[in-house]
């Protein structure tokens, strides 16, 4: 009877003696880790190069020492083999520092040991200094092989390892010959000849000293099919790095993971594997990753979701709101492994293969104290996507990417959201999931605890493609759009198609784009009306009845492309308030002439930074007496609104499509408005003006702020508002993942000093507001805090005094509604949250401020609210 202890027990023990003489990891830290990580599973085979786009992307995260990408769910046709090849070989690739190793390499560990079913070489695209790589990529060679089965009896029986599962033990051989390889060929003091860069089922790995887009480029990977994909630029922060070993990703057995960030307790973990045979072989954080994930995986068999919670264990109130049955077995989890529990910040992305259940995986894993920016996305309709990265600019280029080449994909993905390490509601872990083979699967998408994750329902279709006419019952709205004129115009036009958007079908939508094009054609009045009612249609939420919502904006943002795509360049002839700029017209840059008064930037085709970026001609355009700038067309460009200095109090930016990091950052005076979701870093020591977001945030938001109004429809990610100081004034209307607020060093809100008002919202898929689960589900509320206040809409007081940790509740004045109610109208105007109807409606009925919204000060001013006399 086959002992599963018996057979783990035996299995590391058999391992003892390949890591005999390795060196022992030292606790030393190569370089802070910022790495750019991207992922994608989809329903269908996607090639190569659409995981080249969102890794271009995000170059400036890599330094060009590391970068590499993993392929799961491949087309056996592409690889010169059949399909059951590809379900039962394992795919052994080996990197060849020196192509002169490989008859050496195979005579001591492929031949003696291997049914070699299919070889070849993989084949290099161009010449590495064409694609800008200094270092030459190793050789490839790819083994289609199954041990023999006289090896793997020997082996088993060398181990005592008989009566076990045949894969399992074969398994266990193909990863320990990897390791004699390695050591034998790639040792960490010895000479590096070759490695093996994967010995997976149905997966693959390719990595560089450059850039994850260069790893396409070289290896001719534009057309290779896969529908796992994952991405990582840099190389492991933790450990003794060198190239292109030490670059992601790191295999364990049939799972491939990326990293960003870097262990505080890498040589604990090390020493933790060490205890379990098991030794790094290139010494680097991520590696450790990879192999620990493996060890709980695939030799102790653990459910996904108990490794998840090894890697980022449930702590604090989250642990104490899980049931208490798993509470027992996460408590002995973490009694048991809390010495391998990698101690963040860190954020993986894996991709895994189970061939023999034709199913295929992305995982996202952020680490508890959710240090590392990740966002997720999915789309679903006629075919499905999940996708994860450390930005969402990442994401979006994916889509752009994917829907250029396949309409299936759509451009806007139907959900977006961050996950919250370790909660208890989900877990902070999401797992994409691929069932099937080639050309018939299902995508599907579960939490950690396997719970499936769903899009808004309805039509995903984008029209029939035909010209659209006037809806029946709709003539006098055309009639208005025809004739409207000025932004001011557009408001009470909005609020009538929206009411009957969710009865249109989307070729009423398609008219209604076109419509709005033909009106902004006309004159400069009809562009200005145009433009603000498709951007009401693009920031607002609202009932697309039968139709995904992402299907309605995927229409309404290429309509408002079309519409600035149409603005007279800078040097055309006549007269417009409205003039263009683009990469190729860049030059033409000029003062405004008379009547002119709008900037329009195309980004499309700028870097993301530096001395030619439009951040820079936008600064530029300012000291030559620009004022008003609207920029569309970004993916995922940086630093919009910097450098202005601080006489900008008549400068107004409209940013369109993918902003990137940092954008507002030291914003002083001027206005500016993202139409969608803001990347990290935005606002950073902001000192005055407004900024209005209408999505979410992400990590580190307002940073060592100082000042300025700051509006957000959604929600932020990790660390909003941590060392802000003075007087910022911020409504959030969503939530956040943890610390809001931490060390807030704000003065006193009633003598010119800082607040932030959390409303704890979101909108449903038909576009109403509703409360989240609580109003913050985080520990640290107010951490630290030492001035300024905050108030949170807490009906149900659902927040208790443990998540303030330096923080205090008070009684919420007349003085303080007073305070905080006219940034509450103005978040109504531009988000269209009602104060009364949304906010004070609490079940159906209207109650007082002071039932609904709580206050909370730092804990050292606690006891002098406690002895105020309420105005």
């Amino acid at each position: 009877m086959f002992d599963k202890d018996r057979f783990v027990e035996r299995l590391l023990a058999s391992r003892r003696e390949g890591i005999a003489g390795l060196p022992v990891a030292q606790a030393k830290s190569a370089e802070e880790g910022g790495c750019g990580v991207v992922g994608f599973a989809a329903s269908v085979p996607v090639r190569g190069r659409h995981i080249f786009e969102p890794s271009v992307q995000m170059h400036n995260r890599g330094n060009g020492k590391g970068g590499g990408i993993s392929a799961a769910c491949l087309n056996p046709a592409q690889l010169g083999v059949d399909a059951a090849t590809l379900r039962d070989d394992y795919i052994l690739q080996v990197a060849l520092l020196d192509p002169g190793v490989e008859p050496e390499m195979e005579k001591a560990f492929v031949e003696p040991f291997f049914r070699v079913d299919h070889k070849t070489r993989v084949e290099r695209a161009a010449d590495h200094r064409e694609v800008g790589l200094d270092v030459r990529p190793p050789d490839v060679v790819r083994y289609f092989v199954r041990v023999r089965p006289e090896t793997l009896g020997a082996f088993a029986s060398k181990n005592g390892l008989e009566g076990a599962p045949e894969r399992e033990v074969e398994d266990e051989f193909v990863y320990q010959n990897s390791q004699a390889l390695n050591r034998r060929f790639y040792a960490s003091l010895g000479e590096q000849r070759a490695f093996v860069l994967s010995h997976a089922r149905n997966l693959v790995i390719f990595k560089v000293v450059g850039y994850a887009e260069q790893v396409v480029q070289y290896y001719g990977l534009e057309d290779f099919q896969a529908q796992v994909w994952i991405a990582h630029q840099r190389y492991p922060t933790k450990g003794r790095v060198w190239h292109p070993g030490g670059a992601h990703p790191f295999i364990g057995l049939n799972d491939a993971l990326v990293h960003n960030g870097d262990f505080a307790n890498y040589y604990g973990v090390s020493e933790y594997l060490r205890q379990h045979n098991i030794v790094p072989q290139f010494l680097t954080d991520t590696e450790v990753s990879a192999l620990l994930f493996d060890l709980w995986s695939r030799v102790y068999k653990y459910p996904l979701e108990y490794v998840i919670e090894g890697l980022a264990p449930t702590t604090e109130l989250d642990f104490d709101q899980l049931p208490e049955d798993k509470q027992r077995v996460y408590r002995a989890l973490q009694r048991q492994h809390v010495a391998g529990s990698p101690d963040g910040p860190w954020f993986f992305i894996i991709a895994r293969s189970d061939a023999d259940q034709d199913r295929f995986q992305l995982l996202g894993i952020t680490d508890t104290s959710m240090l590392r920016p990740q966002v997720f996305a999915l789309q679903e309709g006629e075919v499905s996507i999940g996708l994860v990265a450390s930005e969402k600019q990442a994401i979006d280029a994916t889509l752009r990417s994917l829907a250029g080449e396949d309409p299936r994909f759509r451009l806007v993905a139907d959900r977006t959201w961050n996950a919250r390490g370790g909660s208890h509601t989900d877990g902070g872990a999401f797992v994409f999931t691929v069932q099937g083979t080639n050309g018939s699967c299902r995508l599907t998408c579960t939490d950690k605890f396997g719970v499936e994750v769903h899009s808004p329902a309805g039509d995903w279709s984008l029209g029939s493609g035909a010209e659209p006419s006037i809806p029946a019952g709709v003539e006098t709205l055309a009639g208005r759009i025809a004739a409207g004129a000025g932004r001011e115009a557009a408001g009470p036009v909005f609020r009538e198609v929206r009411d009957a958007v969710a009865s249109w079908g989307i070729d009423e939508v398609r008219w209604l784009t076109r419509a709005l094009e033909t009106c902004a054609g006309r004159d400069d009045a009809g562009r200005e009306f145009a433009l603000e009612l498709a951007t009401l249609l693009n920031d607002r939420r609202y009932d697309c009845g039968g139709k995904k919502p992402g299907a309605v904006l995927q229409l309404v943002r290429e309509c408002i492309r079309r519409i600035l795509d149409a603005v007279p360049v800078l040097d055309a002839p006549g007269a417009s308030a409205w003039r263009r700029l683009d990469w190729a017209t860049r030059a033409t840059l000029r003062a405004p002439g008379p009547g002119e008064a709008a900037l329009v930037v195309c980004a499309r085709d700028f870097p993301p930074e530096g001395e030619d970026c439009d951040a820079r001609l936008a600064e530029r355009a300012f000291r030559l007496g620009w004022n008003r700038f609207i920029v569309y067309g970004l993916k995922g460009q940086r630093f919009h609104g910097c450098g202005l200095g601080a006489a900008t109090d008549r400068v107004r930016m409209d940013l369109y499509d993918s902003s990137g990091d940092y954008t507002a950052s030291g914003m002083d005076g001027m206005e500016l408005a993202i139409h969608g979701n803001g990347q990290d870093q935005l606002g950073q020591i902001l000192k005055s003006g407004r900024l209005v977001v209408h999505g979410d945030v992400g990590q580190a938001f307002l940073y060592g702020a100082k000042g300025g109004q700051v509006y957000v429809m959604g929600n932020a990610a990790g660390r909003p508002l941590i060392n802000a100081v003075g007087r910022p004034r911020v409504v959030i209307n969503g939530s956040c993942l943890d610390y809001l607020a931490e060390s807030f060093m704000a003065g006193d809100p009633h003598n010119g000093g800082g607040f932030v008002i959390l409303n704890g919202v979101r909108f449903d898929d038909r576009g109403r507001v509703e409360e989240q689960e609580t109003p913050f589900p985080g520990s640290n509320l107010f951490s630290l805090a030492s001035g300024g206040a905050l108030f949170v809409r807490d009906p149900h007081r659902k927040l208790v005094s443990d998540q303030l940790n330096g923080g205090a509740f008070a009684d919420l004045s007349p003085k303080d509604w007073r305070l905080i109610r006219p940034y509450l109208e103005t978040n109504e105007r531009l988000f269209g949250i009602s104060v009364e109807r949304d906010l004070l409606t609490v079940g159906g009925i209207l109650r007082p401020y002071h039932e609904v919204y709580r206050k909370v000060i730092p804990a050292r001013l606690g006891v002098l609210a406690k002895q105020a006399v309420p105005e």
